[in-house]
């Protein structure tokens, strides 16, 4: 079959979208998987960390299923939740929408620019819980808020805590975060292990001054990312726990594909907090593939047509947030 995708990212996270919105497409749940297998290894398929399937919703304006670059499926993807709601605002033509995710509908809504042309989206980041079940993470406790876990690391404080994704943060210092600290961590959590049987996403955070901050994430499932959208925001809240930003103020945060901007919202009453995740839904290419979806091993590329000036813009604003982080 011939399929079109629409290559796109979000802070350097690059997905494939694929339109079952507009489209007449199905899928079966091994096709979807096989597809990612394929086409997003970067050594033999386009490369990408993930797909995007964007499809019709009985409840909501558009529906979003994510697949990680290894085949599984993500319950959420905040910075392909970004592109999702770029292309569904094009589609659809409304500035705010309501998303269908795997555990919740999200709000979305087209936004002020986060550098001079550049669409940019702020998209809803929830449900939160801490509970360790959510995630899930085997320990005694039902919190892991600033605590040890002696089995990883003897000095490091974690945070454990769902958006819905897993995640497990820790905010450490250059040396920690220039060494292979996150990575042995990370690799330990996401194979045979007794903490987290379905794995975890892994982030660093580096405190950079009151507002602002750096956050790396190995990324589940797939790896080192350039930026993993959930991980930010449960980064960013992780600092206001701690003291060092304040919620329902915008807090910059930079990582190794650009810059995002969060703002952690705290329901006082109910003691529930929700986290806006700000920034860029830019496009790359479209393509047309030639590829047999039931028997996914190889594809042949038809046609490509590359969104320059979209790359070009976000380049420069690349220089941009480089530049700062060098500075400090």
């Amino acid at each position: 079959m011939q399929l079109e995708l629409l290559k796109c990212h979000g802070s350097g996270n690059d997905f494939l979208l694929i339109d079952e919105l507009t489209k007449d497409l199905c899928f079966s749940e091994e096709e979807r998987k096989g597809l990612a297998l394929l086409l997003c290894n970067r050594e033999t398929g386009i490369g990408a960390d993930g797909i995007l399937y964007v499809l019709k919703s009985e409840s909501c304006d558009a529906r979003m299923r994510v697949f990680n670059a290894d085949g599984s499926e993500a319950s959420m993807c905040g910075n392909g939740l970004r592109c999702v709601a770029r292309f569904a605002h094009d589609v659809i033509g409304k500035d705010k929408l309501l998303i269908e995710t795997m555990k919740a509908d999200l709000e979305v809504e087209k936004t002020e620019d986060i550098y001079e042309g550049i669409p940019t989206f702020k998209v809803e980041i929830s449900p939160v819980s801490f509970n360790t079940g959510d995630l899930p993470l085997r320990i005694e406790s039902k919190t892991l808020l600033n605590g040890k876990l002696p089995e990883l690391s003897d000095s490091l404080l974690f945070t454990a805590l769902a958006v819905p994704n897993p995640h497990l943060v820790s905010i450490v210092t250059n040396d920690i975060l220039d060494s292979d600290v996150q990575e042995n961590i990370a690799r330990k959590v996401n194979g045979p292990n007794d903490l987290f049987p379905d794995g975890v996403n892994v982030s660093f955070i580096k405190p950079i001054e009151e507002g602002h901050i750096f956050v790396r994430t190995f990324e589940r499932g797939v790896g080192f990312t350039n930026a993993c959208g959930t991980a930010m925001s449960a980064s960013t809240l992780v600092t206001c726990l701690n003291g060092q930003n304040a919620v329902e103020k915008e807090i910059s945060v930079y990582n190794n594909g650009g810059k995002v901007k969060c703002v952690v919202h705290h329901n006082h009453g109910e003691d529930r907090y929700k986290i806006d995740l700000i920034g860029n839904g830019t496009y790359v290419y479209k393509a047309s593939i030639e590829v047999d979806p039931q028997n996914a091993t190889h594809f042949t590329t038809v046609s490509k047509e590359n969104f320059d000036d979209e790359t070009s813009l976000y380049s420069k604003f690349q220089q941009g947030v480089r530049a700062y982080l060098h500075e400090r």
